[in-house]
């Protein structure tokens, strides 16, 4: 499975992206918001990519990639939710947006979810504008919902409807 974008390639997981997400995954900044800590080992990141693999070339979780570089990861691990995450070298330039859309649009054309969902931390302000500039809406709140090194977290979260974005897409 592959689709393109002006300036992105979001792909099916494959053993050779190892190096590339183990830099993705171990990066602090880019864990900031993910619900694990970064990535201290090669190993970890293996398990991770070998979890992502598994779950086979029609679901729809991509690895993203710029230029032949793996710079992340977009789409729902667990259908509807989605997912993302990008290298701190690739922030605010518009590529998670960029791959966002092509995420979203893929979902609904080929799955019969007619909303999607997502979880965020409510300090995570970059994320939560590019969600509700994506037409997501705000559903509902929840404290204490996981742990993350052992650091509880609180969780916002959002939902996006098929017909919500029918209508962003024309717009």
């Amino acid at each position: 499975m592959e689709i393109a974008t002006p300036r992105l390639k979001l792909r099916t997981a494959q053993p050779t992206d190892l190096a590339g997400i183990h830099a993705v995954l171990s990066d602090t900044a880019a864990m900031r918001w993910w619900a694990t800590p970064p990535h201290q080992t090669l190993e970890e990141s293996e398990a991770w990519l070998a979890a992502m693999i598994a779950n086979g070339p029609e679901h729809p979780d991509f690895i993203i990639e710029r230029d032949g570089e793996v710079i992340g990861k977009v789409g729902f691990w667990a259908p509807p939710e989605i997912g993302y995450i990008l290298h701190p070298a690739h922030w605010g330039q518009g590529l998670a947006s960029e791959a966002l859309v092509a995420a979203i649009d893929h979902l609904f054309a080929h799955h019969p979810f007619d909303q999607i969902t997502a979880d965020v931390d409510p300090a995570n302000a970059a994320s939560i504008r590019l969600l509700e500039r994506m037409e997501f809406v705000r559903t509902g709140s929840a404290e204490r919902t996981m742990q993350v090194g052992g650091v509880w977290v609180d969780s916002l979260f959002y939902a996006l409807t098929r017909s919500a974005w029918a209508l962003h897409r024309k717009a």
